[in-house]
């Protein structure tokens, strides 16, 4: 599993220690890169802007994807993310705190493979990252990177 790269994207400090604490708790040890708004994270998977030069062809096996994000939103990351050949396949998580219905709806109509709402009890948490854990770096079936067209 330890291959297999986790990209964060949350810009809440709290949340991003909380969530790498509950992946370490559940012996969840892949690399996990972070990036902290919706344009770094894209510069990352495209690698542009601070990760130019970033080999592209290595990729996260899931991106976590918080919705309440600077500079770029998640549904605006995540509607990049399906516009584009290379990544439009990306399994993508959302991973944040609201319970909005609209919410809900638009991640999935926009391509989220999973919409799971944080919760506020830790040990809630540590178990929700390990399911999570569990069938996208274990179970999950990826598929094949698409070359550049």
């Amino acid at each position: 599993m330890s291959d297999k790269i986790i990209l964060l994207v949350e810009d809440n400090p709290d949340d991003e220690a909380l969530t790498i604490r509950a992946l370490k708790k559940n012996n969840i040890l892949n690399e996990v890169v972070v990036a902290r708004d919706g344009e770094e994270a894209l510069e990352y998977l495209f690698g542009t802007g601070r990760y130019e030069g970033r080999d592209t062809s290595v990729q996260p096996q899931v991106i976590l994807l918080d919705l309440q994000l600077p500079k770029l939103s998640g549904h605006e990351v995540l509607k990049r993310l399906r516009a584009d050949k290379r990544t439009e396949l990306q399994p993508v998580v959302i991973l944040t705190t609201s319970s909005e219905q609209a919410d809900i709806t638009s991640s999935y109509e926009h391509g989220a493979n999973s919409y799971t709402r944080k919760p506020v009890d830790f040990n809630q948490f540590i178990e929700a990252v390990k399911q999570l854990g569990l069938y996208w770096l274990v179970l999950n079936e990826a598929p094949a990177r698409r070359r550049d067209d």
